[in-house]
């Protein structure tokens, strides 16, 4: 149908259905500034013009037809004149909400969480960051994800850390509030956010249970540094729990050490403030059982940059669960674990009158006082001598000479 046979409005179904493109776009009227759109490629859609409140005319557009069917374009063109008439523009107000719907997009959690990601990163070790970003990853992006971070309440971020805390993962379930709340305190210090609404959720919250610091009793220490000494599935790691009950070292700043960080020649290992819990540069005297068992381990690794590489690639230091495994194939599980060691240590130390300020000081503690004016040589010689007694009353201890002490007692770890 051409449209010069049109002879009635608003159109029929049948002209809009019919009526023909033309060389040159046009525009056919419907009714009451409602017109059909008609492009010479034979694409139809609907148009209302009306007059804004600056008083010049204006094409809003309604949809295309056939999906926008003429009774559908004719009801919403009813509504935007009521709304034009009370003094809106329905234009501006689609761009309004094109803004905010733009603005929700790009304040969601997850972009404000990648962020602080990107900004905190360049400071963490690489086991930090794994286990850091892939804590959100796994628990916080599939529920806030893309929800825009500012209309998360209090509420909605306890109910979840709970269900966190019910699947008894709890160690998760603190690093995730943390970061949270870290990420949050980005969005409130940048004048994104007023409050941050994990504030105050870890009083009611579970905390990591005291086991995770596990550590025998006296009676069965002597036991246990024999069982490492037949440790059969992997000697790297059979040194590497030896090497723990001699220095008191964290876990994790052996497993990650590199070879460049020890001086076998001075019995010294030198620990950078990058890979310490309190970020400050710490030396760990060697006793000669430990310097025996650093060689022994460069026999089998020396050709490698850590001493205890990776199996899949040999440039990232083994698992962080490498050392309470190979205690769990001893028959440890629940009873000692990495990090218990320190606790042996301190305890053992404390019992035979060694100062409390050198056994904190080798367990890179930091106190107010003496400790609050950090030296990473604090105390070294006579640390050193510690130490080499230390070695050597545990080598009497697995031989069965000497009766031990309770290690039960509650240190700082």
């Amino acid at each position: 149908m051409k449209r010069s046979e049109i002879k009635r409005r608003p159109l029929s179904d049948t002209a809009l259905a019919s009526i023909e493109p033309e060389t040159r776009e046009y525009r056919e009227l419907d009714g009451s500034g409602l017109y059909l759109r008609v492009k010479p490629d034979g694409q139809k859609s609907w148009q209302l013009r009306y007059k804004n409140q600056a008083g010049k005319w204006s094409w809003l557009g309604l949809g295309g037809y056939p999906e926008v069917s003429g009774a559908l374009a004719r009801k919403k063109a009813a509504e935007h004149r009521k709304e034009i008439a009370n003094g809106g523009d329905p234009i501006a107000a689609r761009k309004a909400r094109k803004a905010a719907e733009l603005e929700a997009a790009t304040n969601t959690f997850e972009i404000l969480a990648r962020e602080w990601i990107e900004i905190r990163s360049p400071g963490w070790e690489a086991s930090t960051a794994k286990r850091t970003v892939g804590a959100l990853q796994l628990h916080v992006f599939p529920v806030f994800g893309k929800r825009p971070y500012a209309e998360i309440t209090p509420k909605q971020w306890m109910d979840f850390l709970q269900t966190l805390e019910r699947k008894g993962i709890l160690e998760q379930m603190s690093r995730v509030r943390r970061s949270c709340k870290e990420i949050y305190d980005l969005a409130r210090v940048t004048g994104r956010a007023i409050h941050n609404p994990l504030e105050g959720l870890s009083r009611f919250l579970q905390s990591k249970p005291a086991e995770n610091y596990a550590h025998v009793t006296a009676k069965e220490l002597p036991e246990l540094l024999r069982a490492i000494r037949t440790y059969p599935h992997a000697l790297d790691l059979r040194l590497g729990l030896h090497l723990l009950t001699l220095t008191g070292v964290r876990p994790s700043e052996l497993r990650e050490a590199p070879w460049s960080e020890f001086d076998l020649e001075n019995a010294l290992w030198s620990i950078p403030a990058a890979r310490m819990k309190k970020r400050r540069d710490h030396l760990v005297p060697l006793s000669k059982q430990a310097v025996k068992a650093l060689r022994d381990l460069h026999t089998l690794n020396g050709r490698y940059p850590l001493l205890f590489p990776g199996r899949s690639d040999r440039k990232k230091p083994r698992s962080n669960m490498a050392f309470n495994m190979a205690l769990r194939r001893l028959g440890y599980e629940g009873r000692q674990t990495a990090h218990g060691f320190r606790h042996i240590a301190s305890t053992l130390l404390r019992e035979n009158n060694f100062p409390r300020e050198h056994v904190e000081a080798q367990l890179a503690h930091v106190e107010g006082g003496v400790s609050g004016v950090y030296n990473k040589a604090i105390y070294l010689e006579q640390r050193r001598q510690m130490m080499q007694w230390y070695a050597d009353r545990l080598d009497l201890l697995e031989r069965g000479n000497v009766v031990s002490v309770d290690f039960h007692a509650k240190e700082q770890a």
